[in-house]
């Protein structure tokens, strides 16, 4: 069996499951700030970073329901938390965690009131971090499958690549 490697800048090798977890540029803080949004394609995975309320998350581009392309969907606040709205089936997720949102209501109660519900977490979420004006994304490592996997593969893929 061979085990490839790569050679980090100090001549040190890296294995390559540790590399598709290094943190990536993928822009200048004064320009997300300006779009609110930006996509990225990070080790080979499509994902979207947004900046909103002084705050940066990253998370799959692609809506775990469908494919619906999240960077196109608008950020409303739901049960006090932001969210993500795909704009092909209106589903909401939180920028924070990932979660699923939906309103419920007890159909047995015929005076009850919707309330906001978690399906869990549902769309992968990576971690953003500045550093000198620069964007960095490192792709989450949390071993629990998340729906927006499927949709993070390169049959799905929304960005062009300049190849």
């Amino acid at each position: 069996m061979f085990s490839f490697t790569s050679m980090d800048p100090d001549g040190s090798e890296q294995d390559p499951e540790t590399k598709k977890y290094s943190s990536v540029c993928v822009g200048r803080e004064e320009d997300i700030k300006k779009s609110e949004r930006m996509t990225a394609v990070v080790h080979d995975r499509e994902v979207v970073i947004f900046y909103h309320r002084g705050e940066y998350h990253a998370m799959d581009i692609r809506c775990y329901h469908s494919g619906g392309p999240l960077h196109l969907g608008e950020i409303e606040e739901f049960d006090g938390r932001p969210c993500i709205v795909c704009p092909w089936h209106k589903y909401k997720i939180t920028l924070a965690t990932g979660e699923g949102l939906y309103q419920s209501i007890n159909p047995k109660d015929p005076s009850a009131k919707p309330k906001w519900c978690s399906k869990g977490i549902k769309q992968r979420i990576h971690t953003v971090t500045v550093d000198n004006g620069n964007i960095y994304v490192t792709l989450s490592n949390e071993p629990f499958k998340c729906d927006s996997d499927f949709y993070a593969t390169g049959v799905f893929k929304v960005i062009q690549s300049s190849s």
